[in-house]
């Protein structure tokens, strides 16, 4: 008997009262164009019916869907031991209430393979999930692919959910953890952890291969004060990893740290009626001074980098010159306005 095809590309997919949206996510992946992959499925101690719906496709599908039932413990932990066990050579992700378009697995890996990558990017459509309208396109647009240790500042681009990407997997099994990871930014956190192993290519497949269902109501997700402390600690614990293997890469990581913390994290706790923006800005800006004290006058954050370049760095170039304008309280309180009542989201 000839031995078997190995695997191309494992997809890790957490669930966790997911069992309405499950089965059409599993269908999703059971029926992509590329055959020799495998959905590695974590059932994280979920109340609802998800263990049997897995059950039923991994017997339905043997070899092709393989379940992790194990006790509630996050996505976090899910996502390792879903990585732990993958026997692809690269590895993507896949939210249970999300599904990918048939080519999905296949653009993906084929991109990566084809280029000898570390990550291979696809774009993705937001969707509501009440109405099926499409409320935007992103990460679609043809981009040219990038080395790493060439031109880390174009990390900066990427959209921080792995559930566009696939990953090397030798990279993924081996990078640093940390011990207590954010409940808030953990994704962008994963990101970061990975980048400190990374070395080679980015490339990007323009064509939105994801549909990422959001519910009526979350397009602005607050966050509690008391989250915030774990997200700032897991940033310096990512830093410290930083200093000692990658110092290199420090201006990168600055720069993500003034996009996602001083930028998207401030907006979303600005959308808490109990806090003061004001002193959360303050707080913040003396945070990023102290610990990511480049994101002032950033290699990858002013006009000659950003203007060949453009996309989300001609953003970022803009709010870094509102926030020294010490413009910031303004400046989220007219992009809540667009959010609220022009229905118009920026993606930062």
């Amino acid at each position: 008997m000839a031995d078997a095809q190995p695997i191309a590309l494992s997809i890790i997919v957490p669930c966790y009262k997911v069992e309405k949206y499950l089965p059409k996510c599993l269908d999703s992946l059971v029926n992509q164009t590329l055959d020799n992959i495998e959905a590695i499925c974590i059932n994280d101690g979920s109340p609802d019916s998800c263990i049997d719906i897995l059950r039923d496709y991994e017997a339905r599908y043997p070899g092709k869907v393989v379940v992790i039932d194990k006790q509630n413990e996050g996505v976090w932990k899910g996502r390792w031991d879903g990585i732990a066990i993958a026997r692809g050579e690269y590895i993507g992700f896949l939210d249970s209430d999300d599904y990918a378009m048939p080519t999905f697995a296949e653009s993906l890996y084929r991109a990566a393979k084809d280029n000898d990558a570390d990550i291979a990017v696809c774009g993705f459509d937001r969707i509501e999930l009440d109405t099926n309208k499409r409320l935007s396109r992103e990460m679609a647009s043809p981009r040219a692919s990038f080395v790493i240790d060439e031109d880390p500042g174009r990390l900066v681009e990427l959209n921080g959910a792995p559930w566009n990407k696939c990953f090397r997997a030798s990279v993924l099994k081996n990078m640093r953890n940390l011990e207590n990871p954010p409940t808030v930014l953990d994704d962008l956190a994963f990101h970061l952890l990975a980048y400190c192993d990374m070395h080679g290519k980015v490339v990007f497949v323009p064509d939105a291969l994801v549909h990422y269902m959001v519910r009526a109501g979350s397009i602005i997700n607050t966050v509690r004060k008391e989250q915030l402390e774990s997200i700032l600690a897991a940033f310096l614990c990512i830093r410290g990893y930083y200093e000692e293997a990658r110092p290199e890469l420090l201006g990168m990581l600055d720069a993500v740290a003034f996009l996602h913390l001083g930028v998207s994290l401030v907006f979303r706790l600005s959308c808490s009626k109990d806090v003061d923006i004001k002193a959360v800005i303050s707080d913040m800006t003396a945070y990023l001074d102290k610990n990511f004290p480049t994101w002032r006058k950033s290699p990858y954050i002013n006009w000659s980098y950003v203007r060949p370049r453009g996309g989300a760095l001609s953003k970022l170039l803009v709010v870094q010159k509102v926030y020294k304008a010490h413009a910031m309280p303004a400046f989220l309180g007219l992009y809540r306005f667009m959010i609220d009542k022009l229905h118009v989201d920026i993606k930062w």
